[in-house]
């Protein structure tokens, strides 16, 4: 109470005295019954631990800065605290609001920038509101003019002032029990005595500028809450009109001071606040305050940090702060009479100074952040020039200038590769290998990633286009893709159009259907009617080494090739892995092997099966799956016609280390070791000739393996 008290007086008294120095007595009271409003009703509803709210220097910038534009404008004095109690009410609900719908996770993501160029806007226009406040200069004369004329100059009050400042700013050397904000009000107070002990004139309160002066409250207590009540029926749309802008310009504000305390006490109680909770109970607690009377507030840092320092952990501690402001106006009323001028303002300019963002200068001094340098001074001039609300949209706008810098910087291609370079998990023989590295180039694959937007797509097609001219197949990987507008799926169309026209295509495959920003873009391209195979539409494919397949077979369809699920079972002789073998030798093998049929979706062994079998396929494709955790499981490889798989227990017996899947209708050789082995002895040539040619495809699958991984590491 004692650092959020003195505060919400200078804050009340700021907003009263721009309409005029002699309402300071009124702004007083009104600070002083918004810091009680808010310290009790706030922390009943918004639950955020050891909160204290109260009124704020953004919501006596805002403020002050619209009584004076109503002063400019011709307003009726008398009317002006009418209209910024209706600013009150309208901010108060524009929070419930915020709350209601959720809208505390988008506050949150205001680019800290616009944040710090608009904090230091509002202690600049705070602390150039109080200079003249503290040098004493009449009303109607400017800051400028009164610098140049010292002759108008009130030294009680700058001594005054000055004296606050010195004490508040060096207080905390020196103790930390006793706040630094009430050190500095009751130094300023006794200087003024002080003074006044040879200055007699200093020592009346009536009529005196340099003084606060006597609190008037008209009425009783529940008189003032029916008449705030029943004004609300004589509001006229202009009256909306005049403060529309102000009140949003504070329910941000508001929200954001709010929030941003919440965050720092989240890191000292290890604690984690509802922020659309906090926003729905701050804009009640708003309403409290607009309806006896007070003014509007925020979650404070410093009386919050004092409070959970001083030991309050719970929502008791703050509202028992509130009840000590309570108290604090009833019994000390009329001892804040005497509060001098000068050492209100010389906290508010404490307060002002440290509101400002001087570490931001620091941006200065490396290239790369000096443009976030220029989003906050953009920001502080704007809210110095025109005002706060131009200031934000300001703000806002250059982030998404800065937003979109950053990300036309940075190529959303991340990796590209013909076909020759990468592999499905299909394996290859030979013959179908030479085919696919001598046509490979028919074929490309591109690893996108980020955000597809109207700033990242143009250089996208500047990168690809050339490839559109000689690929028949473009594939995009879509599995690091964050989001994509309309822009970039009219890029696709013309891409799939350029490619169409030589009997080509554009493929997808991997595409996100649970980002982070909630987009589904398969779902998005389908409403846009681009993404199905039939019909022309762009195919999808759900993994990228479906699509890789898909390519390989159109490559191969092409130079001849015939899939092996339209060829004959091999013989014994024709498996690649035998076939420059003798026909003695193959004779011999025949053996010591064995045929098996296995349906499609049957398994050929389980993993951690015992078993010392190599299968040899005759037809069909058979592929490897890794299990996992949940059920799920990894797809390894594919062997089709002519190949073999299950080498590694034919060389060192142990068990299984994957499933094997029939993926079509299989017919399979399956050749023991210790029948082989039984030949071996009798006929050395076998075993060695055999081991030879294994030992050699193997090494060709670790050598296509060992390249597969360099690509993927390659930067």
């Amino acid at each position: 109470m004692l650092v959020a008290l003195p505060s919400a007086i200078a804050f009340g008294v700021l907003v009263f005295s721009a309409i005029s120095p002699e309402l300071s007595g009124q702004g007083a009271l009104v600070g002083m019954l918004g810091a009680a409003a808010l310290g009790i009703i706030a922390p009943l509803f918004g639950g955020t631990p050891a909160l204290i709210t109260g009124p704020c220097a953004p919501a006596a910038a805002v403020l002050a800065g619209l009584a004076t534009e109503l002063v400019r404008g011709g307003i009726d004095p008398t009317r002006i605290p009418a209209l910024l109690a209706l600013t009150g009410l309208a901010c108060a609900l524009l929070q419930v609001l915020f709350g209601l719908l959720k809208g505390g996770r988008f506050i949150k993501y205001i680019p800290y920038p616009v944040v710090a160029g608009y904090l230091s806007g509002v202690g600049l226009i705070i602390a150039l509101g109080q200079l003249p406040k503290l040098l004493g200069l009449p009303k109607g004369v400017g800051l400028l003019h009164g610098l140049g004329d010292p002759g108008s100059w009130q030294w009680p009050g700058i001594i005054v002032g000055l004296i606050t400042m010195v004490v508040m700013l060096n207080a905390p050397r020196f103790t930390r029990k006793i706040p630094a904000a009430i050190l500095g009000l009751f130094a300023g107070i006794f200087g003024y005595f002080a003074i006044g002990l040879f200055i007699p004139g200093l020592m009346t309160v009536e009529a005196n500028p340099l003084v606060i002066g006597p609190i008037k409250a008209t009425g009783s207590f529940l008189a003032s809450v029916a008449d705030r009540l029943s004004g609300l029926a004589h509001i006229r749309g202009e009256d909306l009109k005049l403060v529309a802008y102000s009140a949003l310009a504070l329910a941000a504000l508001l929200s954001i001071d709010t929030l941003k305390t919440c965050v720092v006490l989240d890191a000292l109680t290890r604690g984690r606040h509802n922020s659309n909770r906090e926003l729905l109970g701050q804009g009640i607690g708003n309403l409290a305050a607009f309806a006896v009377g007070g003014m509007s507030g925020a979650g404070q840092m410093g009386p919050t940090l004092v409070n959970v320092t001083s030991g309050g952990k719970t929502r008791r501690s703050s509202i028992a702060e509130g009840i000590f402001v309570v108290l604090a106006v009833l019994v000390l009323g009329s001892l804040i009479a005497w509060v001098p001028i000068g050492a209100l303002a010389g906290i508010l300019l404490v307060v002002a100074f440290r509101m400002f963002d001087w570490p931001a200068f620091r941006l200065l001094q490396n290239r790369e952040t000096r443009l976030d340098f220029a989003v906050i001074a953009a920001v502080v001039i704007v809210a110095e020039t025109i005002g706060l609300i131009a200031a934000s949209a300001t703000g806002v706008g250059l982030a998404i200038l800065l937003f979109i810098r950053d990300q036309i910087r940075g190529s959303v291609l991340r990796r590209r590769a013909a076909l020759r370079e990468t592999r499905s998990k299909t394996h290859r023989l030979q013959e179908e290998l030479a085919l696919l590295t001598e046509h490979g180039e028919q074929a490309g694959v591109y690893e996108l990633q980020g955000n597809l937007f109207f700033g990242t797509t143009d250089q996208l097609f500047t990168e690809i286009e050339p490839d559109l001219k000689v690929r028949k197949w473009v594939l995009l990987d879509m599995r690091r893709v964050q989001s994509m507008d309309y822009t970039a799926a009219h890029l696709f169309e013309q891409m799939h159009d350029r490619l169409g026209e030589h009997g080509g295509e554009l493929l997808f495959c991997g595409m996100p259907s649970s980002l982070p920003s909630r987009q589904d873009i398969h779902k998005y391209l389908d409403s846009l009617g681009l993404v199905g195979g039939e019909g022309g539409g762009i195919r999808v494919f759900e993994t990228r080494d479906e699509a890789l397949e898909w390519m390989e077979n159109r490559i191969l369809e092409g130079a001849g090739w015939t899939p092996p699920d339209k060829q004959a079972p091999l013989a014994l002789g024709q498996i690649e892995l035998l076939s420059d073998l003798d026909a003695a030798v193959v004779e011999e093998l025949l053996g010591c092997v064995h045929t098996r049929s296995v349906r499609a979706g049957g398994k050929v062994f389980s993993v951690g099966d015992e078993g010392d079998e190599v299968f040899l396929i005759r037809s069909g494709k058979v592929r490897i799956l890794l299990p996992l955790k949940g059920g799920m499981r990894h797809h390894l490889a594919t062997f089709s016609r002519g190949d073999f798989f299950g080498e590694m227990a034919f060389l060192d017996r142990g068990k299984r280390s994957a499933d094997a899947e029939a993926k079509t209708d299989c017919e399979l050789y399956v050749m023991s070791r210790n029948e082989f082995n039984a030949r071996s002895r009798a006929n050395p040539i076998l075993g060695v000739r055999t081991f030879a040619r294994l030992a050699r495809a193997v090494s060709l699958r670790l050598r296509q393996t060992d390249g597969e991984l360099r690509s993927l590491e390659e930067r």
